[in-house]
């Protein structure tokens, strides 16, 4: 029996949870429309005491490396090493589109519609982060790319089977392939969970598939872009 703390802040939203090997014991979730992980700290802090636990108790730290947003996996990643290094616990490193595609392969009347999960992020312009997997073995069939989405974006995949899209990118491909018949999009939103973090982590603690706690840094995909102001010439 061990117990797995899961952290994910890949996107806008944040998210902590206990898992006793592949069950869920405590979940907390939180989010707003801007980053809401700057109450990560309290939030493992919560849902610990939900489920009748001291820290000293967890056995692995679990944590979305991403794809994602920058600053909230930069956040994530950090707090997690460091509940590693203060708890001597290893930690364990799961992709952001992997867990959101294990939540989607649970909506049973949403995957009888299709063959390809298409988990994806937001990520600049008219790009995303995205991956394919096969529904109900959840088996990864095109690896995370940064993916630009135009009229051609697809067009092999969906010419031979069905895909759901989904994800907080997948609103921009909705305009671009809403009209293919073989494009689904899911109605609802779906937010990367630390629930799905904490199962996916379980077979990772089986296996002992740990990070190196010092040298692991977040999976960003692509540098970070930021913009110098220039200087003005006296």
């Amino acid at each position: 029996m061990a117990f797995i703390l899961s952290i994910e802040t890949s996107t806008k939203g944040c998210s902590t949870a206990i898992h006793q090997d592949d069950k869920l014991v405590a979940l907390n979730e939180l989010f707003h429309e801007k980053s809401s992980s700057g109450m990560l700290t309290t939030l493992v802090q919560q849902v610990i005491k939900a489920a009748g636990l001291a820290f000293n108790d967890i056995d692995a730290i679990a944590v979305a490396k991403g794809p994602g947003s920058y600053t909230g996996l930069r956040i994530g990643v950090s707090t997690a090493k460091g509940l590693c290094f203060t708890l001597e616990k290893p930690l364990i490193a799961i992709n952001t589109l992997e867990a959101l595609a294990w939540q989607v392969n649970s909506y049973q009347s949403v995957i009888s519609e299709a063959s390809l999960l298409c988990p994806m992020l937001d990520a600049r312009r008219m790009e995303v982060y995205c991956a394919m997997y096969q529904t109900g073995v959840l088996q990864q069939v095109v690896p995370t790319q940064a993916k630009i989405i135009d009229e051609a974006a697809f067009a092999n995949e969906l010419k031979e089977q069905k895909i759901i899209f989904f994800g907080d990118g997948a609103d921009k491909c909705r305009t671009v392939l809403g009209n293919q018949p073989n494009a689904f999009f899911l109605k609802e939103p779906v937010y990367p969970s630390a629930k799905a973090i904490g199962a996916l982590a379980y077979g990772s603690l089986q296996a002992e598939n740990f990070e190196n706690v010092a040298e692991f840094e977040p999976y960003y995909l692509k540098e970070f872009m930021t913009t110098t102001p220039k200087q003005t010439r006296l």
